[in-house]
């Protein structure tokens, strides 16, 4: 657990969000101080990071009358903050590139990066996903990228533009602010749609995995990830500006078993990457039309290992509880 007095000021953008929503109950739970602010909507047309650092620094500059009304929300709101969690943006993986898509997901963590330093926050918490990785067989906390759909894309520039934002030269005015990005795996919550029809195909004949099944997989709870987002926020040292949530340590037929009560059918690997690529394949001329449903399944049937990251290094692994979250919803049904 960290050291962090209790007396620390935190705020969560996107409070009212899946994501945001858990990790404010857990820090009510530990009795922390927390605020809650709704983030800006902000558009961007931005394709590279440094557009959309140049973008937020004008933004942010004096004098600027179409942005000061957000961006002085966010500074009175920072003010006295220790801990800003931003838990905003688009969960959208299906959704096609636009303005708004990388407006939540790049622009908007790039401004508040800006607002943190300004009023001081001693740290910054940035949510990402693990998508931005895309297809790679093993996941980790390197700054290698392959996204491979407009929502990973987005989310990819906000990972970017905060690293070029890290790198100016005014970020020495205060050498002990830091940026400290999360990539969330594949997250589940009683309520989220996406785990209530993961349970339904895991309770029917189309349960399967690609053999042998016992492939690792990201699959993880949104009470692990709340539990590692306040923790990584919390923790007295150094945290490294990239950090992956740790694995809960299921397999895909754990996953399936699980949350469907019966074990899946086993089908031949061979058979399940070739479907795959000619889906994406499709779904490619339709604009992407269908990748996150078939990244639903590639992970269902291949899963996707984990190399140990930071949290391993420093023992901030929470107790698995994703079986037993998957268990409750199959009931449910």
């Amino acid at each position: 657990m960290s050291s962090e007095p209790t007396h620390a000021h935190w705020l969560v953008l996107g409070a009212s969000g899946f994501v945001g929503s858990a990790v404010v109950a857990e820090l009510r739970g530990r009795g922390l101080k927390v605020a809650t602010l709704a983030a800006p909507r902000l558009n961007s047309v931005a394709t590279t990071a440094q557009a959309l650092a140049d973008q937020a620094r004008l933004f942010t500059s004096p004098g600027r009358s179409t942005s000061a009304a957000d961006y002085a929300a966010l500074l009175q709101a920072f003010d006295g903050v220790d801990v800003v969690v931003n838990a905003a943006g688009l969960a959208a993986p299906g959704d096609a590139e636009s303005p708004a898509l990388t407006g939540a997901n790049a622009f908007l963590p790039a401004v508040i990066a800006l607002a943190a330093r300004a009023a001081g926050v001693k740290r910054l918490v940035h949510l990402s996903s693990a998508s931005v990785q895309g297809h790679r067989r093993v996941i980790d906390e390197t700054s290698v990228r392959a996204p491979f759909s407009a929502y990973s894309r987005s989310k990819t520039l906000g990972e970017e533009v905060l690293e070029v934002l890290a790198g100016d030269t005014v970020a020495a005015v205060d050498p002990d602010s830091t940026v400290v990005t999360i990539r969330a795996t594949s997250v589940q919550g009683p309520s989220r749609s996406t785990t209530l029809s993961l349970a339904k195909i895991a309770a029917s004949p189309l349960a399967s995995v690609a053999s042998p099944g016992t492939a690792p997989t990201p699959v993880s709870s949104i009470d692990s990830l709340a539990w590692f987002v306040v923790e990584a926020g919390a923790f007295a040292g150094h945290v490294p500006a990239l950090v992956l949530q740790p694995w809960e340590g299921l397999t895909v037929t754990d996953v399936l078993a699980a949350a469907g009560g019966q074990a899946p059918m086993v089908i031949p690997a061979w058979l399940c990457r070739p479907i795959l690529a000619s889906g994406y394949f499709v779904s490619g001329l339709l604009g992407e039309r269908l990748h996150g449903s078939l990244r639903r399944v590639e992970l269902m049937w291949l899963g996707q290992e984990q190399t140990p990251g930071w949290a391993e290094e420093v023992g901030l692994v929470p107790p698995s509880a994703i079986r037993p979250l998957l268990e409750r919803v199959s009931l449910t049904l």
